[in-house]
């Protein structure tokens, strides 16, 4: 089928503007989705609604089987989900979560440090940003319920960890990747000045929205900065929890029950990671390294491995307990996995408009935005605006990497190359920024899973901090494009968002 080419047009970033814009005005996020779906099906499809819907039923079986056989990764994601789901409800059932706010309670002694705990858990589990997110929300819910947090907030710090820790790691799953596309750069326009590790290494030192991201959780957790309707929700958290707060039931819980299955899930995880990893390297006839066994791991097929040797400790340490019976251990399988129904049909409606937005061309549209003649010293912060534009419209940072990328590179390789670190610095800045933005990211979604938030709440009271560290950041690579100073960029960027948080706390 031949679909209608959008590549230069305007008309390009309507699918996934119609969908953003109906999921923030109707809070509706799988009906705002469909919309956006049938919109760019239709209009790929020249407006014929059968090709329209043999689009559409293409498009979605893809999402698990295609060309070339079973979607092993989106199938694993969605796997892991049920896995994470299930292993929340044998936390909860044989009482490990109560155990372990309890246990949190006695050391950690106010709401400060249950945010705390939740935002330094980041550095265990910054491997992937999917990994983190479910697994930090289990682990971190119950502490943060028990002091009156709310899920809002526990999903800020959850998604503003994720992405931003995750890109600035060379031994992540976001970090190997990164790596393998900077390598194919330097090769391409043969700059030896740096190693491809060098430049990604030099690259996160400028990445301004990924470090001031992280520093602003910390800020927000320990002072308690809650702008736009955060406050709101942190309000109807301390009085939902203090009215629900005599209803707890002692089930006589361990808190072992709950850091084994938590420890193992991390361990086997990472473990299966590297193992894939080498798997490929072998194939290809490489000696084994870290680095190069993230670059090539499987992720999804980790998470699976970690997911169910997770749901088997909790399984043995139920049975050694002999706290849960069978009927009741059989139920928390069905209530777990029902848990993450909602989630995971917004992931498929999500992945399906991704493919939309694809085939309508929008990233390549907002791509050429930049061709012209544009002032050098405005480059870096063109491209940061650009880059978080098409992640926002696309709800996929990879995808904006593997596009912007390459284009930054071509032009400043051409225009300026003093300035090709800071612009593809900037790129990787965007793209997280755009991603935090959108409704329809990965990691937004799995963020509001991981904390169960309802997600429209979660966008909405993320959006705030999201876009003052973006204020914040464009100034920082404007002054990065005049004086072609990192230092200086990093510290415009300080000054700046220290001066838009003062604003705000005094309004």
């Amino acid at each position: 089928m031949e679909l209608v080419n959008y590549s230069s047009s305007l008309w390009s970033v309507v699918p996934p503007l119609l969908a953003l814009l109906l999921a923030i005005v109707t809070r509706r996020v799988i009906l705002s989705l469909s919309i956006g779906i049938i919109v760019g099906s239709l209009m790929l499809t020249d407006f014929s609604l059968v090709n329209a819907l043999s689009y559409l039923k293409q498009n979605v079986s893809s999402l698990f089987y295609g060309e070339e056989g079973l979607n092993d990764n989106n199938v694993n994601i969605l796997l892991f989900l049920l896995l994470l789901g299930i292993l929340t409800a044998l936390l909860s059932v044989s009482g490990s979560n109560q155990a372990f706010a309890k246990w949190a309670q006695k050391r950690i002694k106010e709401r400060r440090g249950a945010k705390l705990l939740a935002a330094c858990l980041v550095f265990v589990t910054f491997i992937d940003d999917y990994f983190h997110s479910l697994a930090v929300g289990a682990i971190a819910s119950p502490v943060t319920d028990k002091f009156k947090v709310s899920r809002a907030k526990l999903a800020y710090i959850l998604d503003s960890t994720a992405a931003p820790m995750c890109v600035l790691m060379p031994i992540s799953s976001w970090g190997a990747y990164i790596i393998t596309l900077i390598a194919g750069l330097l090769a391409t326009y043969a700059i030896t000045d740096y190693s491809p590790m060098g430049a990604f290494m030099t690259m996160s030192a400028m990445n301004f929205y990924a470090i001031f991201s992280i520093l602003m959780v910390f800020f927000v957790a320990y002072f308690s900065f809650d702008i736009g309707s955060m406050a709101k929700h942190e309000q109807l958290a301390l009085q939902q929890t203090e009215d629900n707060s005599q209803e707890e039931v002692d089930l006589n819980g361990s808190v072992r029950n709950l850091v084994l299955p938590i420890a193992v899930l991390i361990f086997a995880t990472v473990a299966m990671m590297l193992y894939t990893g080498n798997q490929a390297l072998a194939a290809d006839g490489k000696p084994f390294d870290v680095l190069g066994a993230f670059e090539n791991t499987t992720v999804g097929i980790s998470l699976v491995v970690g997911g169910l040797s997770a749901v088997a400790v909790s399984t043995l340490c139920i049975v050694l307990d002999r706290q849960v019976g069978i009927s009741e251990y059989a139920k928390s399988w069905v209530v777990g996995m029902k848990s993450m129904a909602g989630a995971i049909f917004i992931l498929l409606f999500a992945w399906t408009i991704n493919a939309v937005v694809k085939d309508v061309n929008t990233g390549t549209y907002l791509s050429s935005l930049v061709s012209g003649n544009l002032p050098i010293a405005l480059l870096p912060a063109l491209l940061f605006v650009l880059s978080a534009v098409m992640a926002f419209s696309t709800g996929t940072s990879w995808g904006t990497f593997g596009i912007m990328l390459p284009i930054a590179a071509a032009i400043a390789a051409n225009a300026a190359p003093e300035l090709i670190i800071p612009c593809l610095s900037a790129v990787m800045a965007g793209a997280v920024c755009g991603d935090h933005c959108s409704p329809i990211s990965d990691t937004t979604i799995l963020s509001s899973t991981g904390a169960k938030c309802n997600h429209i709440d979660h966008v909405t009271t993320q959006l705030p901090y999201a876009m003052l560290i973006a204020v914040a950041s464009i100034v920082g690579y404007l002054v990065v494009g005049f004086t072609q100073s990192g230092v200086f960029g990093f510290v415009a960027t300080g000054v700046a968002l220290a001066a838009l948080v003062l604003l705000f706390k005094k309004r």
